[in-house]
């Protein structure tokens, strides 16, 4: 105990964009059944994790907006693995937060991952991935997969994942009016009002969608073969209700060697990826005082290759 009483845990908890998001319909247990395709990239938030004498789970961040009480992912992941491990040993936990909240990257998802794997290394509770992402699926949809994250075909309501063998070079812009976020459980439900007359009963329907993302996602990504497409369905509705999301969305669809461009998750975050990393640079500082002026934070990315990683 001694020895782990003087550990401490540093943590790299990246974001996340939505690379394809098809709502294949509603089911009976109320979730959605989902063909996405998610992959991480380099605007991350960064926890640090350390033992407490006190046998509590205490949460500190730099971020005024946001909660640390039980109602936090970061305190319902670390009270979850100390039921599963029945252990009483406490950690401080301190959040530097960099992924906006509300705004479709799935910053807070990150994060979950993030003490599930954090404290599994720092209470020494060797529990292997597969269980990781088991108790992950029980906390939210997109929790599992930043255990291993990457680029990753997500079915099922986010928690079915098969790794892709794919590393894009992409670079990215996103774009965020810093006054709106967007309620992903209000966005599924005006969706499902919308579009979701009845629940979705057919599973040969769910196996061929689920089997053409398999097919053909990675091609529809391929630069090389002239093709890049992004479908998200739920911008059918952010963007009619939304101000912010159709002037992103304009926005980059104006800028010089844009790609493609689309809404990540939920939104209200758009995003226009290019060539190369360094080809998103010169067009972010081209346009960052227009970004600003229209009230958009803006950041330049990468992909990862992984999700979740050790620092």
């Amino acid at each position: 105990m001694e020895d782990l009483a003087r550990k401490k845990i540093f943590i790299q908890s990246p974001a996340k964009i939505n690379l394809h998001l098809e709502v294949i319909g509603k089911r009976e247990d109320g979730f959605h059944e989902l063909a996405m395709i998610m992959q991480n990239i380099d605007l991350c938030d960064y926890l640090e994790f350390e033992i407490n004498n006190e046998g509590f789970i205490k949460l500190e961040s730099d971020c005024n907006d946001l909660s640390l009480s039980s109602d936090n992912l970061i305190i319902k992941s670390a009270n979850l693995l100390r039921k599963e491990s029945n252990i009483g040993i406490g950690a401080n936990i301190f959040l530097r937060k960099n992924i906006p909240i509300g705004a479709g990257l799935a910053g807070g998802s990150s994060n979950a991952a993030a003490t599930l794997i954090g404290l599994n290394k720092l209470w020494d509770l060797n529990i292997d991935r597969e269980t990781l992402c088991s108790l992950a699926a029980t906390l939210g949809s997109d929790i599992p997969f930043f255990i291993n994250g990457g680029i990753q075909l997500c079915f099922g309501r986010g928690e079915i994942l098969e790794k892709l063998d794919s590393n894009f070079e992409y670079g990215v812009i996103l774009l965020k009016n810093r006054n709106v976020s967007v309620s992903t459980a209000e966005t599924y439900k005006k969706y499902s009002n919308r579009f979701c007359d009845e629940f979705l009963t057919n599973r040969i329907m769910i196996e061929n969608i689920r089997q053409n993302l398999r097919d053909n996602g990675l091609n529809n990504l391929n630069y090389d073969d002239q093709h890049l497409t992004i479908k998200n369905d739920l911008q059918l509705v952010v963007e009619n209700d939304n101000d912010s999301v159709r002037q992103a969305l304009c926005l980059l669809s104006k800028l010089e060697n844009c790609l493609t461009f689309s809404m990540s998750g939920s939104g209200p975050t758009c995003f226009a990826l290019f060539k190369d990393l360094n080809t998103a640079k010169k067009e972010l500082n081209a346009n960052s005082k227009l970004f600003e002026d229209k009230g958009y934070d803006s950041w330049v990315c990468t992909f990862l290759e992984k999700g979740i990683t050790f620092i």
